[in-house]
């Protein structure tokens, strides 16, 4: 069983542009798994930790955040 995957559209914050992503962990998932899930993310795909929230049914629910980095085209 793997952690559900939401996706919020990009939004811009004090200038800077961040990508969020939503994961949703049951409370069958043991804290050490939900822990090499989130450095996986942070060391591969460039995500850091915006927020988590422990439900009073046990449920985390994620959000990570990632900066948009764009180009501009050469003048």
């Amino acid at each position: 069983m793997t952690p559900a995957v939401l996706t919020r559209p990009p939004v811009l914050r004090r200038g800077v542009e961040y990508e969020f992503d939503t994961l949703v962990i049951p409370r069958d998932f043991s804290r050490s798994f939900v822990t090499r899930v989130l450095v996986e993310r942070a060391e591969y795909g460039g995500w850091e930790l915006d927020r988590l929230r422990i439900g009073p049914d046990g449920v985390r629910r994620v959000v990570l955040r990632r900066r948009i980095v764009r180009q501009r085209a050469w003048e």
